[in-house]
């Protein structure tokens, strides 16, 4: 029997796709919520902590303001059905985790100053056609730098990969530059990912070559999602990321049943939403979609958002 073919395409699926496929399919078309673990919250919090630094003036963007804005992200995020309540932690636990996510902003601000940054766009979804599917994703940061160009950046709060590892973690990254291309008509002049636990910058720029290939890539990976959901052929792909997985109940390498998943954790398998008429795909907040044309190149733009 086949099932539904998921109608977008973001780095995370191509991510957990390539990874394993049922894990995949648990996730993306069975729709199996997935509890927050304390990496995740962490992550959450640093990422809450630094959109709120600059949404302040950029001459107050100081290490007292960014512990003040994680200060802020705890109490939000700490309020009833958000991650942090969500966790299993004591005290002491909710303790350590504040504490490594202070570590982790204080690295922030090892790595760049941001009183220079000029962002046109915190936390700002994406949607692009792309051939015949839709491309979305979040980007944590947009921005122009000294030139007026582009810039995409990306905070990471795990650990940086190994040389090995480098380049499938830059893929997710070069994935929000295609989609800059493909809305605002201008590549990136470099995308960046800031990991903030060594602390260490990872940049690329983004290329005729690299861009060509990205979509032959993604293109590929489409087509094999289609065919496993047309066969409902998804394989478990046993490894070191077991460890970590939340489907261990249902994945046959485990001893479990994946048709018992969706059953067992309560959730119907579904299509997802219809896709957006492509006419109407963009950016939210909109005005960026309509902002960025006019501030490209001009080395003009908001000193915050």
């Amino acid at each position: 029997m086949s099932l539904p073919v998921p109608v977008t395409l973001s780095p995370s699926k191509v991510t957990s796709f390539r990874d394993c496929a049922l894990a995949f399919r648990f996730s993306a078309i069975d729709r199996i919520p997935e509890p927050t673990t304390p990496a995740m919250a962490k992550g959450t919090l640093v990422h809450a902590a630094l959109e709120r630094l600059f949404a302040v003036d950029p001459a107050d963007r100081t290490v007292e303001a960014g512990l003040a804005c994680l200060d802020a992200a705890v109490a939000h995020l700490s309020e009833p059905g958000r991650d942090l309540a969500d966790l299993d932690l004591d005290a002491d636990g909710h303790a350590a985790l504040r504490a490594d996510a202070e570590r982790l902003v204080r690295n922030y601000f090892l790595l760049e100053d941001p009183r220079q940054i000029r962002p046109i766009g915190l936390e700002l979804r994406l949607q692009a056609p792309v051939g015949d599917l839709q491309l979305v994703g979040i980007i944590d940061r947009l921005e122009l730098d000294a030139d007026g160009e582009l810039v995409v950046t990306d905070y990471k709060t795990g650990k940086a990969p190994s040389d090995r590892y480098e380049q499938a973690k830059l893929g997710g990254i070069h994935f929000y530059s295609l989609l800059c291309e493909e809305l605002f008509g201008k590549r990136p002049a470099r995308v960046q990912l800031l990991h903030l636990s060594e602390p260490v910058t990872i940049t690329a720029i983004p290329t005729d070559q690299s861009t060509r290939g990205l979509r032959t890539r993604v293109g590929a990976m489409w087509d094999a999602i289609t065919r496993a959901c047309d066969r409902d052929d998804f394989r478990p792909k046993p490894g070191p990321l077991c460890g970590w997985c939340s489907f261990q109940t249902w994945c046959p390498s485990f001893g479990g049943d994946p048709a018992r998943a969706a059953i067992d954790a309560g959730v119907a398998p579904r299509p997802e939403a219809p896709a957006p008429d492509p006419a109407t795909a963009g950016v939210e907040p909109g005005n960026v979609v309509d902002l960025v044309p006019r501030l490209v190149g001009s080395g003009a733009g908001p000193a915050a958002p």
